[in-house]
């Protein structure tokens, strides 16, 4: 048992002690726990939301079209999840006199997601019992950094909106940006509940659509780093 929460909270830990590392002017530790625990807090009512737009969409059952998965992909995951976890985030920050630098907003950003992740990663490794290996190996390479990606873009525009930009198209961006990056690779995840056609190419656009995101993080992340030492 003990092997398995290792191979579900070593992918968000490693993510977060990269995160941490870049950080110049380290955040307080007990603002960075904050952060994580009320990512973790989230996964509450992100099941509740999940499971009621579910219900109201598809009645309970999986979809097995290209609109339906989409849908599902949207509205019972990407929507919900970059919602609580952007009400998660203005929880930690609104009052939060450490929040003085461009970076600060990916720090907290990455800390609230992947305390998300590391619950969520928890869950699905124990409730795979012969799979588990195969599934904590993929989500480590694919579900647990497609949530530092969102989080990333959902700090960067919300350090951008905070200290630069404080406009409506930033604003908005602080959510839209992370829900469509999310809703798309979900969707590409579950292209395979079509066929397995449609699911064989849908996982060659997601290794694509994954490695630009994960370029465009980075980007975004040596961008507020760059500005801080400005």
């Amino acid at each position: 048992m003990a092997i398995k929460y290792l191979a579900a909270l070593l992918p968000p830990i490693l993510l977060l002690l990269f995160v941490w590392h870049k950080d110049a002017t380290k955040e307080p530790f007990r603002q960075l726990l904050k952060a994580v625990i009320f990512g973790a807090l989230i996964c509450i009512p992100a099941v509740f939301w999940e499971s009621f737009m579910g219900t109201l969409l598809f009645n309970g059952e999986e979809p097995t079209t290209i609109i339906g998965t989409t849908l599902n992909a949207f509205l019972c995951a990407a929507v919900p999840e970059e919602t609580l976890k952007l009400i998660a985030l203005w929880l930690v920050l609104r009052r939060n006199p450490y929040f003085d630098e461009h970076f600060d907003g990916i720090v907290y950003a990455v800390c609230v997601s992947l305390g998300f992740a590391a619950v969520e990663n928890v869950g699905y490794v124990l409730n795979h019992e012969e799979a588990w290996v195969s599934v904590a190996v993929t989500r480590a390479l694919m579900a647990v950094p497609g949530h530092y990606a969102f989080a990333v873009f959902m700090g960067y525009y919300y350090s951008m909106y905070h200290f630069v930009r404080h406009d409506t198209t930033t604003a908005i961006s602080i959510l839209l940006v992370p829900v469509l990056a999310h809703g798309i690779y979900d969707s590409l995840a579950m292209s395979s509940m079509v066929n397995p056609l449609i699911g064989g190419l849908g996982f060659v656009f997601l290794i694509f659509f994954c490695i630009k995101m994960q370029r465009v993080a980075y980007d975004r992340l040596t961008q507020m780093i760059g500005l801080d030492r400005a």
